[in-house]
């Protein structure tokens, strides 16, 4: 093979880029993987991994100098000293915002998947044919059927703790054995099914944290310190499950500090030949060829890299020809819910630090149940006692204070709501020449905002929680509201949306490019609708889809 040359390139090494390189590899493909950031060795460079609380200097907070240093990561919780390596340098890497959208970005081997939340939910059918039904954006080219046997597949490989609870809206999957509800949220929930005959469920949360050893990893271990790294490899990520799997092929080769600035387009074969890189160290231009092209950049970074792409023959970049490229920008709208205290289990208390929550499926417009907003949400929540950082108002100091913190508080119960945003077309991302990053590219502007479908929904959001946990006999229960705006979900959705029509989207059903067929994009960038449950589950499925298909395709010589 050429110097330069392999059989495919993929472009982002987090959830999607992993699966890609892995799928391509385990097929026999010899695979460039690049990723703009450093490397992070599994284990070896999680160093905070194992460190206790005291032994940082700030007790993991942050400090004048970091919030000077990372504005938009101190609007909501990310900014800390425990894991600040692991997000992106806002200076090097800017961005421009016509109404306020929080990116919280990691660009790293790895990417989000060493930092995610881990929580892994299928779509169903109610969510694939929503906009179809609805005429909300463009119809899904799949259905929950065609994409079934890849979440089958995805499941047993990344390892998904969970319950299976025979509900349409929240299908069931190839689980690991679920972890345990503590006893109030035994107790809660039994009083919610009870309360409303069986028409909601609180379950434990499903989530990519192993229960069972699978090769190479070891079952976790209740540490809920999931965003420094795992050292025994209990949680999904790129470096504790699919760069070992693609690595141990000898078909993947990875390449970080690699900036993809560009798809290079071939205008006489109509296909893409190969991509532009800028290394992040030198400065220095490299061109790599390759016969397939995998984008799993981030949605938003993937689109960037279309922006850029083949402008002298589509003046808005590869995959434009629509008029849909940079648009239908969504997250999920949340920082609302209820909670209140608990009484009667003061004996009781639990194992360990868990590193999920409950979660509350969406009950709201469905059934024939009708509201004034379109779709719905789910709760994501937990009960837990009170611990040494609780306010005892008359222990002020000394010993009577040390030992009242030895024991454990009351216990409290809460969960947040997380709402579907729908795909709206002046919610979009833009190139903005007149800023340019570190390395002299131009950056990405963002205008979105929530609109009067989420604003109306939010008022069930709230008003369910309060009404679900008051039945359950939860005392002082209140409702909240926090500041959000999007982006601060961390689930950047569409911007290359999949469709069954070139002329009203970017990808086809099986994530290619209408425009450029030996193109694929299979992260956050090809969602046509957000649903209410978390995506990454959903992009794992599509890209071990795509990944076939391509494969196929090429050795038909389609590509």
């Amino acid at each position: 093979m050429a110097e330069n040359a392999y059989d495919a390139i993929v472009v982002g090494s987090g959830i999607s880029g992993g699966w890609a390189a892995k799928e391509l590899s385990e097929k026999g493909l010899k695979v460039l993987m690049l990723e703009r950031g450093n490397d992070i060795k599994h284990v070896k460079d999680y160093k905070n991994a194992t460190k206790n609380p005291w032994e940082f200097p700030h007790r993991g907070g942050k400090t004048q100098e970091m919030i000077k240093e990372y504005p938009v990561l101190n609007r909501d919780y990310p900014l800390n000293e425990t894991n600040l390596d692991y997000w992106t340098n806002e200076k090097d890497c800017p961005y421009t915002e016509t109404k306020r959208f929080d990116w919280f970005r990691g660009y790293h081997v790895g990417g989000r998947s060493l930092m995610w939340g881990r929580q892994s939910y299928r779509w169903s059918d109610f969510d694939f044919e929503a906009n179809g039904k609805e005429g909300i954006g463009v119809d899904w080219p799949i259905r929950y059927k065609d994409i079934a046997p890849w979440y089958d597949h995805v499941e047993k490989f990344a390892g998904i703790s969970g319950n299976r609870d025979g509900i349409p809206q929240l299908p069931d999957g190839q689980f690991q054995p679920p972890m345990d509800l503590n006893c109030v949220e035994k107790d809660v929930a039994a009083r919610i099914k009870e309360h409303y005959k069986g028409q909601r469920l609180l379950t434990i949360g499903r989530v990519a944290n192993i229960t069972k050893p699978l090769p190479g990893r070891t079952n976790c271990q209740y540490r809920n310190k999931c965003w420094l790294g795992c050292p025994f490899g209990a949680y999904f990520s790129t470096q504790s499950s699919t760069l070992p799997a693609a690595l141990a092929t000898g078909n993947l080769t990875l390449r970080p500090f690699s900036i993809v600035t560009k798809v290079l387009y071939d205008k006489d074969t109509k296909k893409a030949k190969g991509v532009e890189i800028v290394d992040a160290e030198t400065n220095k231009t490299v061109e790599y060829t390759a016969k397939v092209i995998f984008l799993c950049a981030s949605a938003m970074n993937s689109t960037w890299v279309l922006f850029n792409s083949a402008t002298d023959v589509w003046p808005g970049g590869l995959g434009s020809s629509s008029g849909e490229l940079g648009h239908n920008l969504m997250d999920h709208h949340f920082r609302i819910g209820a909670s209140g205290t608990v009484e009667g289990y003061d004996d009781k208390y639990y194992f360990g630090r868990r590193p999920t929550g409950f979660y509350i499926p969406r009950f709201r417009n469905l059934f024939g149940e009708k509201r004034d907003y379109l779709r719905g949400f789910g709760y994501q929540g937990a009960a837990s006692r009170e611990g040494w950082g609780r306010n005892v108002a008359e222990l002020g100091i000394g010993a009577e204070l040390k030992e009242a913190l030895t024991e454990p508080g009351a216990w409290t119960i809460g969960m947040t709501a997380f709402g579907e945003v729908l795909p709206y077309h002046d919610n979009k991302i833009t190139l903005d020449k007149s800023v340019k990053d570190k390395w002299g590219l131009p950056v990405l502007n963002v205008d979105a905002e929530i609109k009067e479908n989420e604003q109306k929904m939010k008022n069930d959001m709230e008003q369910d929680g309060i009404e679900m946990l008051e039945a359950a006999g939860v005392k002082n229960v209140h409702g909240f509201r926090g500041d959000y705006s999007l982006g601060m979900g961390i689930h950047e959705m569409g911007t290359a949306r999949m469709g069954k029509d070139p002329k009203t989207s970017v990808l086809n059903s099986h994530n290619q490019v209408w425009d450029c067929k030996n193109v694929f994009v299979t992260d956050g960038a090809a969602m046509t609708s957000a649903a209410c449950v978390n995506p990454s589950l959903t992009y794992m499925a599509l890209t071990a889809r795509a990944v076939d298909f391509a494969v196929s395709e090429l050795k038909k010589g389609n590509l």
